[in-house]
């Protein structure tokens, strides 16, 4: 393990781990084969109609992908602004002690709560001298790490390029002008320019490789026609895979990470006689990068093209409301809001709040609701809705039979003649 002196001349460690005294020759000299997470800094602006706690909430996500990542969070940084600086994001006050706190505790990156122009950028990287991650980097990356599938990859690939394209910068400063050959002579391209055209043609290669699969998902799905489709819906780490895995009888990958589910599986659920297909789809989140929306068209199809959507909800989250409202967005922009849909609130086993005392007199916040006033709220009032957690297997019998209800209606009117058979 490597120790190394800061400027408060206390030795820190590969780890993280500080020490008053100089280590011993032994100390110095142990090394460990464990992966060393990078250490961050997360900064946010807190702009002008936006509460400090919701930028806290924003942040708490921004550590929550850097964790799904690999990375661990050293310091967080909140500049109240009107608006982002459009040269450097925050002000060049906040920019000198980011740039402070980065060289005396070694941070390897930074990472930023808004989608950075390529200005901004250049500008950051070139103030820190240190890579500038943004929060779209940040989940494409989470994309990459997790795909698993060609098609994933190749999705995630082209989402990946198409940020990279107009965020190029002159690397190959040695090389001002390419040579051309005899009978060639010429300004030729600069090496920015080859990367632009090499990125460009990858792009396009990219766009009809997602073409051709796009063709064999709509093939796949027509030759599904026969059965009532229901796709499961909702922000990413709520419960889908895990209340998939409860109803289908199957084992798809479920885990406290954001993302864990790219691909969509598909699977034959029955419930009494009736037949019906559950599909698991890719979780949406705040900020969706546009690129992932457009390159994921394939697998967002599938959501698209369903007759019935399940949109899960973690109701033990401090911030569901604004999840709904994400979740709703993306929904409208693909084409799918307006599908019949059963809001399931999950993980209720997971929900806490503070009960008001009798002689306490300051307003009701949404942190004192109980469950029960929830279940009586709006909340239970927008259309067909159920509180379950797939997690502690309650309520899933009720959910089974809403579930029943809603296929077997949707099924009834496309098979009239099939009535019968219920």
């Amino acid at each position: 393990m490597q120790w190394s002196p800061n400027k408060q001349g206390k030795f820190r460690n590969s780890l993280g781990e500080e020490t008053a005294k100089r280590p011993t020759p032994q100390e110095r000299n142990t090394f460990s084969t464990d992966v060393v997470p990078e250490k961050a800094l997360l900064v946010a602006v807190c702009p002008n109609g936006q509460t400090m706690e919701r930028t806290e909430e924003y942040l708490d996500e921004l550590a929550f992908l850097l964790e799904t990542a690999g990375g661990v969070t050293m310091k967080r940084v909140i500049q109240k602004l009107e608006r982002p600086d459009t040269r450097t994001y925050v002000g060049s006050g906040k920019l000198e002690e980011i740039k402070e706190y980065k060289n005396a505790f070694e941070v390897d990156f930074v990472v930023f709560d808004d989608e950075l122009s390529p200005a901004q950028l250049r500008n950051l990287e070139k103030e820190l001298e240190c890579r500038i991650l943004d929060r779209t980097t940040l989940i494409l990356d989470i994309f990459a790490k997790r795909a698993r599938t060609s098609t994933a990859k190749t999705q995630v690939e082209l989402a990946q390029l198409q940020y990279m394209l107009p965020r190029l910068t002159r690397m190959w400063t040695h090389l001002e002008r390419q040579r051309g050959g005899i009978g060639m002579r010429g300004p030729g391209e600069t090496q920015i320019e080859t990367d632009r055209r090499l990125i460009k043609e990858k792009i396009s290669l990219l766009k009809e490789q997602l073409a051709s699969i796009d063709k064999q998902k709509t093939l796949q799905r027509k030759n599904r026609e026969s059965l009532v489709r229901v796709a499961l819906v909702g922000y990413t780490n709520v419960g889908k895979s895990t209340l998939m895995n409860l109803l289908s009888k199957s084992d798809v990958l479920a885990e406290n990470k954001l993302f864990a589910t790219l691909d969509t599986t598909v699977r034959k659920v029955v419930i009494g006689n009736l037949p019906f297909l559950l599909s698991d789809t890719v979780g949406f989140i705040r900020k969706l990068p546009t690129q992932l929306v457009e390159s994921f068209k394939s697998t967002l199809d599938e959501v698209v093209e369903a007759d019935l959507l399940l949109h899960v909800v973690d109701i033990s989250h401090p911030d569901h409301e604004a999840q709904m409202a994400s979740v709703n967005k993306t929904l409208e922009e693909i084409g799918a809001a307006d599908k019949p849909t059963i809001i399931v609130f999950n993980k209720i086993d997971a929900y806490t709040y503070v009960e008001k005392e009798e002689d306490d007199l300051s307003p009701v916040t949404r942190a004192n609701w109980s469950l029960e006033m929830l279940q009586e709220s709006w909340m239970s009032k927008q259309g067909k809705t159920i509180f379950i957690s797939a997690a502690a297997k309650r309520n899933i019998d009720a959910l089974r039979d809403m579930l029943y209800d809603e296929v077997k209606r949707i099924h009834a009117v496309r098979y009239p003649y099939n009535n019968f058979l219920y």
